[in-house]
């Protein structure tokens, strides 16, 4: 994640569609085309939900991260000998290819030159190759003049700049490797630069390049199974691929560098890729912990699945690449906390050292903000001189920074306007379809089976949950006179709030009314819907004996995260997504996290004598409701409204509005929805309103 580069205007007709304010860190103002998909709850309406538990989620991911942390640091500690670091690196290599998956078919690069840009002491190839089938990278490979081949050779990554490769930080930095004797190839990454996925027939930017086509196409891509970082870095290892047939590099030398979101891959390459013989990531190494405590953000990207259940930090990831040379380029006024690089960096320096070579790795900090800066860039001419003896120069040489026209290898500036090219979106729609016709269609134990296996649902414990009782809820406009409330203890830290409606005064435990009970599994606030959703005063009319409860999941209505910025909870880099992302990370989706909270919840109503009981859910409620209605013996009957209709509909829809929060990883693998809605027909399955891809969620 970072800042975009000011003042670049993308090809195409200048931008008239509605702004959208983004207020979360490394985000400006952003552009969409869909009004009204993604408006945000006004202040005012949120104020009136009740919200007991605002940093709930919060301490509990944090004490989850906090324990993966110390396991690894254990892991650490008792390295003792040359052979435990190199088991050690052999493990972490294997651990990160795990996260990441497996490689595709390295397919034909299908390379060419579009232009030439001759420069005194080097010239700009603009070039474009394929990183998958007609999936072009436009990258910008810079060779120096006058010198004697091969030469060392870089490969550039860029950060979050809306004009990718010709940002002036990344120019700078591939001009001066050039003018050093280095050849460098900068390419644009995914959304930006040359390379928008979504775009309007003006080729003008349907979303706000970099950060949220990122977020948009990362986390659809979830669904099928494909991590989007790994997506990322395979265009990075394809450039390397492209380097090496090139004349003019010596494969003895090869670097990595990159800053931010170009620092994320720089990172991530070394651990997927071997071939690297020095790296440099600058203003991003630090540690998952720190991030989680202070509340960033980050793109899809940059949090690999299972990446915490495997113990894995951003060391690590250099790790992989140990003993070869690698030097943490961080910034001391940087939002990516530097106290966490300094604890990167005694980490590999105790590796490093037991393998015998504590002298290949560093640390610079530079002494301003976030960015590529002068004095960054020239820690890292230094330490690639180091390892290369190149050059003895380690100050940057004079610049000349080129229009981004000048560097284009499109005729109009966006690879939407060549012929045969697929975008990310078409790539993951394909999948999906391809998913559909080789599943097998599940029903019975074989589904139960398979979705708690997705869900990473827990067994259920032999002990009934503890609650806690509040006797103050303000019913006003609630279908009963009265309601009080009971904190129900899911797991240690995490209370699923449940309110019990009733037209008499409770005060203590709830009473034993008979085996019958409703439960109704909030969209967004228990608070909130029992004032303005119909069916649930409809449901009480209808059988006014019927116990009647209403039940908020973590991260739903009063625990709805009061963290990140203000109001937050609902964008792009919000709340929401903050601790969904981190789910994953953790090997724990957070739909599965949910479920197990309603489940707990049937499970203390068992203890009430609750045993028939009518599951209801809206929305976003209505997957945790669906899941657990399937899992449950003590669910008898299951009223959906708004549910989702199928995860295959979002796979294939370019635009959609569900949530992070509601995904679950290569779930079209297994099975979808409609598999879970025809089980559910034996428990009386009713469907109100189905929502598809794109709905207003709030």
């Amino acid at each position: 994640m970072d800042r975009p580069s000011p003042g670049r205007q993308l090809p195409g007709k200048s931008v008239t569609r509605r702004q959208v304010l983004q207020t979360t860190i490394g985000q400006t103002v952003g552009i969409s085309i869909l009004p009204g998909l993604f408006e945000l709850p006004l202040a005012a309406q949120e104020a009136k939900r009740l919200n007991r538990f605002p940093r709930m989620v919060q301490n509990f991911m944090v004490s989850q991260v906090r324990q993966a942390e110390q396991k690894k640091l254990q892991t650490l500690q008792a390295l003792k000998t040359k052979a435990d670091a190199e088991a050690y690196v052999k493990s972490v290599q294997e651990k990160i290819r795990l996260c990441f998956g497996p490689e595709p078919e390295r397919t034909d690069l299908n390379p060419r030159v579009t232009g030439v840009v001759e420069r005194e002491d080097y010239q700009i190839e603009n070039v474009i190759f394929d990183s998958r089938p007609n999936f072009p990278v436009t990258a910008n490979l810079y060779i120096p003049k006058q010198r004697k081949f091969p030469l060392p050779a870089v490969v550039g990554t860029c950060g979050h700049s809306s004009n990718g490769k010709a940002a002036e930080a990344y120019q700078s930095f591939a001009q001066g490797l050039a003018k050093l004797g280095y050849v460098c190839l900068i390419y644009d990454p995914i959304g930006q630069g040359e390379r928008l996925q979504y775009v309007n027939d003006d080729l003008s930017p349907q979303l706000r390049p970099g950060t949220r086509e990122h977020l948009h196409a990362g986390n659809q891509q979830f669904l099928v199974g494909d991590f989007f970082g790994m997506w990322r870095a395979w265009d990075g290892i394809r450039a390397l691929d492209y380097l090496l047939t090139r004349k003019e590099v010596d494969p003895k030398h090869l670097g990595v560098t990159g800053n931010s979101g170009g620092g994320t891959m720089t990172t991530w390459l070394c651990g997927v890729e071997p071939r690297w013989t020095m790296a440099a990531p600058s203003c991003f190494v630090t540690t998952f912990r720190r991030n989680l405590e202070n509340e960033l953000a980050a793109d899809t990207e940059q949090c690999p699945p299972q990446v915490l259940a495997q113990q894995l930090d951003h060391d690590d990831f250099i790790a992989a690449m140990a003993p070869q040379p690698a030097i943490l380029l961080a910034k001391e006024r940087d939002y990516f906390d530097v106290r966490g690089t300094e604890e990167a960096y005694r980490r590999l320096k105790k590796l490093y050292r037991l393998l015998g070579h504590e002298e290949n790795v560093s640390m610079f900090v530079g002494p301003t903000y976030h960015g590529y800066s002068q004095e960054n860039r020239e820690a890292m001419y230094q330490w690639f001189n180091r390892a290369t003896n190149v050059s003895k120069v380690n100050k940057e040489p004079s610049l000349q920074i080129e229009e981004d026209k000048t560097l284009w290898c499109t005729p109009n500036g966006q690879v939407a306007g060549l012929k045969n090219t697929q975008t990310v979106f078409q790539f993951t729609a394909k999948k999906s379809q391809q998913l559909a016709t080789q599943r097998k269609s599940l029903s019975g134990e074989a589904l139960k089976k398979s979705v708690r296996k997705l869900l990473k649902i827990p067994p259920r414990p032999a002990k009934a949950p503890h609650y806690r009782i509040w006797r103050y809820l303000s019913t006003g406009n609630y279908p009963t006179k009265y309601a009080i409330a009971y904190a129900i203890e899911s797991e240690p830290g995490i209370q699923a709030i449940t309110y019990r409606l009733t037209d008499e005064r409770l005060y203590s435990r709830p009473p034993k009314s008979g085996e019958q009970a409703t439960l109704y599994v909030s969209h967004l606030s228990s608070d909130a819907e029992l004032r303005s959703e119909p069916m649930i005063a409809e449901l009480i009319k209808k059988d006014p004996q019927r116990a009647f409860f209403t039940c908020d999941v973590r991260g739903i209505g009063e625990s709805q995260p009061g963290t990140g910025s203000p109001g937050s909870f609902h964008q792009p880099y919000g709340s929401d997504y903050f601790y969904a992302i981190h789910s994953l990370m953790l090997d724990r989706p957070y739909l599965g996290q949910k479920t197990f909270d309603v489940l707990r919840v049937l499970q203390w109503l068992e203890t009430l004598g609750h045993r028939d009981v009518h599951l209801v859910g809206k929305g976003w409620g209505a997957l945790a409701a669906t899941f657990a209605g399937l899992i449950s013996k003590s669910v008898k009957q299951v009223t959906l409204k708004n549910a989702l209709s199928s995860y295959e509909e979002i796979a294939q829809a370019e635009h959609y509005t569900w949530p992070l929060s509601t995904f679950l990883p290569d779930v079209l693998s297994h099975f979808d929805l409609p598999d879970c809605y025809r089980d559910l027909t034996k428990k009386k399955l009713r469907q109100i309103e189905p929502w598809g891809a794109k709905v207003k969620m709030t």
